[in-house]
């Protein structure tokens, strides 16, 4: 049955703002704890060993909530989306405090996965939310604030994870635990307000078991290559033909199957395709960068973790001015393509000043490259999700928005895996390199202590340990690092070339819609009109695409 645009059930501006508390409260659950570990990660791994598993924590949480993207886009179109909302949050509490009580390393990793599980609801499906409510081309305002959300936890999160560091790790995830509450409380009410229409789906979990197993070997590959075994061993070339092979068998699923995951058929779409290639690029760069930050602010620097949390902060004001700022100029402009373009090539020269770090690199420089990166990120972060949701179908806009999220976390656990391999092999030469000559310059008392203390095999899990070595040693140590991260920063700049590269490739389409359906008779919800530019009046949605929206969902309300 096709409806009219002015039947839709309407929110008011207030109904809105309380929307989007709801959406932002669990958003940040899962924003903080993609960050809130990189300050801790130090001290974590120094309690419960494992130095070459470092990156897994990260990994581990990053891959669940991208493997589970794609498909509560599926549940909440057949369940709704309030339960399902709530579902992930309730999954997010339960691995919280599974994590807390981990006792050694694999089972945090374990638990993180958990967390990634009910995290990769609460980021796929506040975008999904928010466009259900709101027009294409007033959405750059309400998704700006979700990047100011991701600003704040990209430092919040580090400052508290090393406050807490310093006390007990282990409230790093109980703190979750209240705000989880709220997150429950908060929009278990406002989530009414949604409307929805129950559109009947069958789940592909062959699909989804071939996507989780297909990444799970290939960064298992990263992860173990040149660590736990060698680059041309049985098992890491036996982990990349086993991705490869699972990732064909995946696609040929999706292709088969009336109600995939991922549909192709939305890859037809030069925006959609290149729009996900960027966020998959972006992705690496972004997630595969900020957590070996502090590593150089801790190990080298000599930062307490909660200083190196702090030392962050002008990182998170280049991100939330940027999103604020870029979200509110998407809407009046109505064009997104710049604005990518502009951020990679930000992020860009952000990467490659990182490479000129050094042991004694002024603090107040370093504040300048984590601002430099923070606009990068701000310009980024939101955009692509926009230029996805304006080119896909009103019915295809929970897979599309789910496809965005999932390609970003996609490349973040990518770039997790591939710049923490390059670290680490990167740290074992240089250590190897390094340490006989600096243990040799010592006094024989000093040089016996440190052989005690294992020798050219030294432990490097935790920070106070390497601060507290003799001075050529821990010098030695330090300078290694310096070298590795070096090296990390440079893969990343060359991989953010190829992001300027693809997101210069974007067409430069007009956003649709104009006003949060027609809710506040065009007024902004967030404060004052967003007209277009020379005054003109923002295009209004075709009664061919009112009509499709209508079609998409017959006003029942959750």
């Amino acid at each position: 049955m096709t409806t009219h645009a002015q039947d839709r059930p309407v929110l008011t501006a207030r109904q809105i703002r309380l929307l989007m508390f709801g959406l932002m409260t669990g958003m940040l659950l899962a924003a903080l704890d993609q960050t809130i570990v990189g300050t801790a990660l130090p001290t974590i791994v120094g309690e419960l060993g494992g130095i070459n598993h470092y990156s897994w924590v990260v990994t581990a949480y990053l891959l669940a909530s991208t493997a589970s993207t794609p498909l509560y886009g599926k549940m909440a179109d057949l369940y709704g989306r309030r339960p399902v909302f709530l579902f992930s949050i309730g999954t997010f509490l339960l691995g919280s405090l599974l994590a807390g009580l981990s006792q050694d390393m694999t089972q945090l990793i374990v638990t993180r996965g958990i967390q990634g599980l009910g995290a990769g609801g609460l980021m796929t499906l506040a975008f999904t939310i928010i466009s259900d409510v709101v027009s294409p081309r007033d959405r750059g305002r309400y998704q700006g604030l979700f990047g100011a959300v991701f600003g704040v936890s990209s430092v919040a999160g580090p400052l508290v994870g090393g406050y807490f560091a310093e006390s007990n790790w282990r409230w790093i995830f109980y703190l979750n635990v209240p705000l989880a509450i709220l997150a429950i409380v908060v929009c278990y009410h406002v989530m009414r307000m949604v409307p929805f229409t129950r559109r009947e789906h069958a789940v592909d979990w062959v699909g989804a078991g071939l996507l989780v197993g297909g990444v799970s070997c290939l960064l298992l590959a990263l992860s173990w290559g040149g660590n736990e075994y060698a680059w041309g061993s049985g098992v890491v070339v036996g982990l990349f033909v086993a991705g490869a092979v699972l990732g064909v068998l995946f696609v040929l699923q999706e292709a088969r199957v009336a109600e995939p995951i991922l549909p192709l058929r939305l890859f037809r779409s030069a925006t959609f395709a290149l729009a996900n290639s960027a966020g998959f690029v972006l992705g690496l760069v972004m997630f595969g960068s900020i957590i070996f930050i502090p590593l150089y602010l801790q190990i080298v620097r000599g930062a307490s973790p909660t200083r190196s949390g702090l030392l962050m902060l002008p990182m998170m004001a280049g991100i939330i001015v940027t999103s604020i700022v870029t979200g509110r100029a998407m809407s009046r402009i109505g064009r997104y393509k710049w604005f990518p373009v502009a951020g990679s090539a930000v992020l860009l020269a952000g990467m490659l000043l990182f490479t000129r770090l050094a042991v004694d690199t002024s603090l107040w420089v370093a504040f300048g490259y984590l601002v430099v990166i923070g606009v990068g990120l701000g310009l980024c972060m939101q955009s692509l999700i926009l230029a996805v949701q304006n080119t896909v179908d009103v019915r295809d806009l929970g897979a599309g928005t789910s496809a965005a999220t999932f390609f970003r976390s996609l490349g973040g656990s990518f770039g997790v895996a591939i710049l923490g391999a390059v670290l680490s092999a990167r740290l074992t030469a240089q250590l190897a390199d390094r340490l006989p000559g600096a243990i040799a310059q010592l006094p024989p008392e000093q040089r016996a202590a440190v052989a005690a203390g294992g020798g050219a095999d030294i432990s490097i899990n935790d920070p106070a340990t390497i601060l507290a070595l003799p001075g050529p040693v821990r010098a030695a140590i330090q300078a290694a690092f310096v070298e590795s991260l070096q090296l990390v920063f440079l893969t990343t700049g060359l991989i953010a070339i190829l992001a300027v590269l693809v997101t210069l490739a974007l067409p430069d389409h007009q956003l649709r819609g104009a006003g949060p359906q027609g809710a506040t008779g065009g007024a902004d919800p967030l404060g004052g009109p967003a007209p277009a530019p020379g005054g003109k009046p923002l295009p209004k949605e075709s009664p061919q695409e009112a009509a499709a929206d209508m079609e998409a969902k017959s006003q029942t309300m959750l």
